[in-house]
């Protein structure tokens, strides 16, 4: 199998845990005012007033966004071209229903800044209709304030359910205070978000510290792994994770721990996760899963009567006889999985290595490996539809 070990401004990969070797310096990236972080928020900021505006009929905050004169393209089946003034498109967005829901749910997919112009692309979900549209931005930086100057749609074919998943991985570049390279296993990520966006559902992404994620175990000979390596939307939201302050445990319905070796540092003692999750799964009804060592960010998680999640319950991920114990990569990890789950009462599971295994035990679902991540995400699409719960929003 081949691998490829990558160097980009926002990632690091790294082939194996067993094969650890140091990274080579990266060369600084040199910001101007237009490209810095703060004009990606101001940005990110002007489309989500369109995005919430037209979501719950607020007319100011559509018009917060755009330029006056700013050009809209929609999409019509029998009139290729449609042409909308940003006026008449306000005026389909009344004052007396203010504060109402449309049924639209909006997310960004992507944002790229060029000087004082920038591009950015959103998906826009209609679940009761059964639509998706598409659209694009271009904006212009005018009197230092970022604003639409044009919007072109697209409708598409398409199943949205409105549900959202959350997938949380590790900010850690390194093991412990090494340097020895860690990070996010991106089969894991890829195999699992195939899976729920097939299935119709809006996939986040949860970091400790926000922002470019680590990655690790690359293969470009594998078809969907290559795919997604060269997805602009998938490589866009690796880029720019979120941290559990930006987020509400009302808006998920699952949430999913991927693996790698980096999943051993920053995530299970982070309570500000452990808060959002344990809110999602108690007071949202929703489900917990993991995936190999992604099982490592549930082990400190507790139930609102101080118990352990894992007590009684049937857990599976990367066991402990299965890693190498003698290896510089092992001697970091702050502790073991499989012998902190059964100290703390859980049933820890697993089958053949390199096979897959798969735990359900309720909301709980777990998986040995990277081969079962794609398992356990199709466990997770089916107990969410046998519940038939209407979108949270």
């Amino acid at each position: 199998m081949r691998k490829i070990y990558l160097g980009l401004l926002f990632c690091c990969f790294t082939a194996s845990a067993a094969e650890h070797s140091k990274t080579a310096p990266i060369a600084p990236v040199i910001q101007t005012e237009a490209t810095s972080p703060a004009a990606y928020q101001a940005i990110r900021q002007s489309i989500q007033h369109y995005l919430q505006g037209t979501s719950y009929n607020d007319q100011a905050r559509i018009r917060q966004a755009f330029h006056p004169q700013a050009d809209l393209l929609l999409a019509k089946p029998e009139q290729p071209f449609w042409k909308v003034p940003l006026t008449e498109y306000l005026s389909w967005f009344k004052p007396a229903n203010a504060g109402q829901f449309t049924g639209r749910v909006g997310e960004i997919l992507s944002i790229e800044i060029d000087g004082d112009i920038a591009s950015a692309k959103a998906e826009i979900l209609l679940p009761a209709k059964g639509q998706r549209y598409v659209d694009l931005f271009l904006l212009k930086r005018i009197d230092d304030r970022w604003q639409i100057v044009s919007k072109a749609a697209a409708q598409q074919s398409a199943k949205p359910t409105g549900q959202r998943v959350l997938f949380i991985v590790s900010s850690a570049h390194f093991h412990g205070n090494s340097d020895l390279p860690a990070g996010a296993s991106f089969s894991e990520l890829v195999n699992a978000y195939a899976e729920f966006k097939q299935a119709g559902y809006t996939v986040d992404l949860l970091s400790p510290a926000g922002g470019a994620v680590p990655l690790a175990y690359i293969d470009t000979s594998d078809p969907r792994q290559k795919a997604h390596l060269y997805n602009q939307d998938f490589m866009q939201a690796l880029k720019h994770s979120k941290t559990a302050a930006e987020l509400k445990a009302a808006d998920y319905r699952a949430v999913h721990y991927i693996g790698g070796s980096s999943a051993m540092y920053g995530v299970a003692e982070n309570a500000d996760i452990a808060r959002l999750v344990m809110d999602i799964y108690q007071q949202h009804q929703g489900i917990i899963s993991a995936v190999c060592h992604g099982t490592a960010g549930i082990v400190h998680l507790k139930t609102a009567d101080g118990q352990y999640l894992v007590k009684g319950k049937r857990v599976s991920g990367y066991p402990d006889v299965f890693e190498k114990q003698d290896a510089a990569y092992y001697r970091q990890f702050p502790f073991k999985i499989q012998q902190t789950i059964e100290a703390r009462g859980g049933l820890f599971r697993h089958g053949k290595a390199g096979q897959p295994h798969i735990e359900v035990d309720g909301r709980l679902i777990t998986g040995q490996n990277f081969q079962s991540s794609a398992g356990v995400a199709k466990a997770i699409i089916a107990q969410l539809q046998q519940e038939k719960k209407p979108a949270v929003l």
